[in-house]
């Protein structure tokens, strides 16, 4: 089965406000029926490039939708081996078993941008691969990203290529700078590929030390917060967009992210109307999460597109109608998208490295929400599992708390 921009399946309205409890419960039994058999077709099966906690998350959402999955990764021992009905474990180059892969499943996503592009064109003779691959090798390099960025009109720092070392000094004088940021195009995360230069540093000898033929600078902002938005669009083109997050970072590696941010309306939409320019102008389908930075003069400057679900929206699992992950499955199955609605407020935070062996305290509360990705190596650094507290925002009413 291949999937197409055709309708698959019509929302029900559920006027609650109509009934009462047990007529409300009455009704839904009636819509499900209906619906069933409407969804007379074959399970989708959803293919997952990538078996890291990522894809761990979203083979349980799709569980949930009676989707089965079946993960492609080269490493053994991948978290979301354990969650998923299927796996290959093959060489992303390996095409072979990509072939393999591809004939099995319906639709193809992936759970992080670096997997290979020609690992992802190989696949599409066979089967669709959602997001689309043509978002996938803007994310996967600077200077295309943030030439993209701002031909749509959205701010960035200041930035430029960068093909040997008097690059550097020219993009210093030029935009009277004293510090920049010296990245690699491709690769790198959690501050990984790059260094902060000043003017006066031997921009030789650290050119040198990357061993590339071209890299990217980038002006050192004077932030105030780091906030991200998270966006679903489905093959519809309907879009449902999360509460932005503000993230605290610690040694470059996310630590918290907090929601509602607290940031002013003004700043917000901003950075939301930003996020849905730029799911338009890919004709997104599924999930991307866009990281910006606010300014201490509330200036929304983006920063990096990422077309997959994302580490700050780890806490829509818990405080949220439908998780980024679920909308992240419904969109590129052909489902339409979920609600993003809030009904908690919610505080999300990493557990890195050894941290994985102290949940007792959480899971103690009744508060929190521990999250454990399976992983069986602890190294610094490393992303083990996550913790959410979640604050409901209005109390069960008398009537379902005694049911």
């Amino acid at each position: 089965m291949r999937l197409t921009h055709t309708k698959i399946l019509t929302s029900v309205s559920l006027p609650f406000s109509r009934f009462g409890t047990h007529d409300t419960l009455n009704f839904l039994q009636e819509s499900f029926a209906i619906m069933k058999k409407e969804m007379k077709r074959p399970p989708i099966r959803l293919g997952i490039l990538g078996g890291g906690q990522l894809g761990r998350m979203s083979a349980l959402a799709a569980a949930n939708l009676g989707i089965k999955t079946t993960i492609y990764a080269p490493e053994e021992n991948s978290p979301a081996f354990d969650v998923t009905q299927n796996h290959i474990i093959a060489d992303y180059g390996d095409k072979k078993a990509l072939k393999k892969f591809a004939e099995s499943v319906d639709v193809v996503s992936y759970e992080f941008e670096n997997i290979p592009l020609e690992t992802v064109r190989y696949l599409e003779k066979f089967t669709q691969v959602l997001p689309r691959p043509a978002l996938l090798e803007v994310s996967q390099h600077r200077l295309k990203e943030k030439q993209f960025l701002n031909d749509l009109g959205i701010p960035t720092a200041r930035w430029a290529a960068i093909m040997e070392p008097q690059d550097m000094n020219e993009f210093h004088t030029d935009h009277k700078l004293y510090e920049s940021i010296l990245k690699t195009v491709r690769f790198g995360y959690d501050g990984k590929g790059q260094a902060r230069l000043s003017k006066t540093d031997d921009c030789k000898r650290i050119w040198k030390k990357f061993k590339q033929d071209i890299m990217i600078a980038e002006e050192v902002i004077d932030f105030k917060h780091e906030i991200s938005v998270i966006i679903a669009r489905d093959i519809f083109g309907k879009t449902a967009i999360y509460d932005p997050s503000r993230n605290i970072h610690t040694d470059h590696i996310l630590d918290v992210s907090i929601v509602p941010s607290g940031l002013s309306e003004a700043v917000l939409k901003k950075a939301r109307n930003y996020t849905q320019k730029i799911a338009d102008a890919v004709d997104l389908v599924g999930v991307l999460a866009v990281e910006f930075f606010v300014t201490k003069d509330d200036k929304v400057l983006a920063n990096e597109i990422a077309p997959r679900t994302h580490n700050s929206g780890h806490w829509t699992i818990d405080a949220c109608t439908v998780s980024q992950f679920e909308n992240h499955v419904r969109c590129v199955c052909g489902l339409p998208v979920g609600s993003a609605k809030r009904h908690s407020n919610a505080i999300m935070k990493n557990l890195i490295g050894d941290a994985i062996y102290s949940t007792d305290q959480y899971l103690n509360s009744r508060d929190f929400v521990v999250h454990n990705y399976g992983k069986s190596d602890a190294k610094p650094g490393r992303k083990m599992g996550h913790v959410t507290q979640i604050f409901p925002l209005s109390p069960l009413s008398p009537k379902l708390k005694s049911r």
